[in-house]
């Protein structure tokens, strides 16, 4: 049985040996948070030049503005966020570099993907990483979606190890360094298999940056302005992925598609869309307490408060995006997922899904879902015990009920504990 975690000291950390060391080394770092310092940095990591379209400063000086000017935020965080910028504008340099050389991997089509759209924290992951075991597949392991790209002539370590697979392994063994309990709530593994939505990151966009750090004035951005463009980029990067290595069919998931489905389906018209529900009260408890969780390492005052008040505006959002749009959807390409009829039975699930796609579930493939499965059960990092009256002084009937528009439309069924 796994061990079970509650968290109690979400508003007042008490920080570990290791967790105070990271903020007091981050406090000695002398950094120059610009849009120069970013670039020139990408240049001297790659040693390429040609960044492309330049729309993209807009979108850069807006985080380093906002994230620059935030007085709560840790002096560790802001070299983080840094390293973060650096390695997207990298990753932008490489890609433009690659699609110069090659521009016949922009005439490649993604054909008849399967994307799963559902809330954050609704079992899309475990939904998309059952799919990826399928190895009929081409999916996004989170080392490639972090570096798309190797760096100009590295070459493979001794040990035959990609060096993109070794700093994205370095990264999670850091990363559970300052928050041991994170791996319950969002494993980070190198081959866990990760949201495309980062391969929007080098074209500085996607609402990935308000889960960094507190962000409304590039929320109020992302919302202003059609996000068509960048869901083609990530497209085109998908293209020089599937150039790379097959196979050539993806399975692909992130939450923002729930807000962006006309945009969604415009730029991926032949694929079969895979909506997951689930009761947005758990959906937000879960969320919130990941965030505070690691805002000890982020923010020096916590406020619980704003937290959920945000993410629960952010969780209605996408919930009234999906009620709009998903009616306009294909019904053949198109299905449900209720999560308690999913965490019930996954296989039954994928089976209607690979109906709907027109896709045999073959022996194999069954095969390698059940050993996912298990591998990888339920809880196997230990499993947190959430109480949103306690941390976040919410009534969860109360909140439950600002989503009525929600469940009168969709088959999710209400947890209560």
């Amino acid at each position: 049985m796994s061990q079970a975690f509650r968290i109690t000291d979400l508003t007042s950390p008490q920080l570990t040996t290791v967790q105070q060391a990271a903020l007091d080394w981050g406090a000695t770092q002398t950094l120059d948070f610009s849009e120069a310092a970013v670039l020139e940095a990408a240049r001297v990591r790659t040693g390429l030049t040609d960044f492309g379209p330049n729309d993209f400063r807009e979108r850069l000086q807006l985080l380093l503005d906002e994230w620059g000017s935030d007085p709560d935020m840790t002096a560790s965080q802001r070299v983080n966020l840094f390293g973060y910028l650096v390695r997207y504008a990298s990753n932008r340099l490489l890609l433009q570099d690659a699609w110069r050389r090659h521009p016949e991997v922009l005439d490649l089509t993604i054909e008849r993907p399967i994307i799963v759209a559902g809330l954050p924290r609704s079992g899309t992951t475990h939904l998309l990483n059952l799919l990826a075991a399928d190895s009929r597949f081409r999916s996004l392991p989170l080392w490639e979606s972090y570096e798309p790209l190797p760096l100009p002539g590295e070459a493979l370590l001794d040990d035959g190890t990609d060096p993109r697979f070794q700093r994205c392994a370095d990264a999670w063994a850091g990363m559970q360094l300052v928050t041991p309990l994170l791996a319950a709530m969002h494993p980070m593994n190198p081959d866990h298999i990760h949201e495309e939505l980062e391969l929007m990151g080098p074209d500085f966009a996607s609402y990935n940056f308000e889960w960094l750090s507190p962000s409304p004035r590039w929320r109020d951005h992302y919302y202003a302005h059609d996000q068509t463009p960048h869901y083609r980029y990530m497209r085109d990067v998908l293209k020089l992925l599937q150039w790379t290595r097959g196979p050539n069919q993806w399975v692909l998931k992130c939450p923002q598609h729930l807000e962006q489905l006309p945009a969604l389906r415009n730029v991926f018209p032949d694929a079969t869309y895979v909506i997951t529900h689930r009761d947005p009260v758990a959906v937000i408890q879960s969320a919130v307490t990941m965030i505070a969780y690691g805002f000890r390492m982020g923010r020096t005052r916590i406020d619980t408060g704003a937290i959920i008040d945000y993410w629960t505006d952010r969780i209605e959002h996408l919930l009234r995006a999906c009620v709009r749009d998903r009616p306009a959807l294909p019904a053949a390409q198109t299905i449900d997922v209720p999560f308690h009829e999913f965490m019930a039975d996954d296989l039954g699930m994928v089976e209607k899904i690979y109906a709907q796609a027109g896709i045999e579930l073959t022996r194999q493939a069954r095969t390698e879902m059940e050993a996912f499965i298990a591998a990888h059960p339920r809880g196997k990092e230990g499993r947190v015990i959430y109480n949103l009256r306690e941390d976040f002084g919410v009534d969860p009937e109360a909140l439950r009920e600002r989503f009525a528009f929600y469940f009168e439309q969709f088959p999710a069924r209400p947890e209560r504990s």
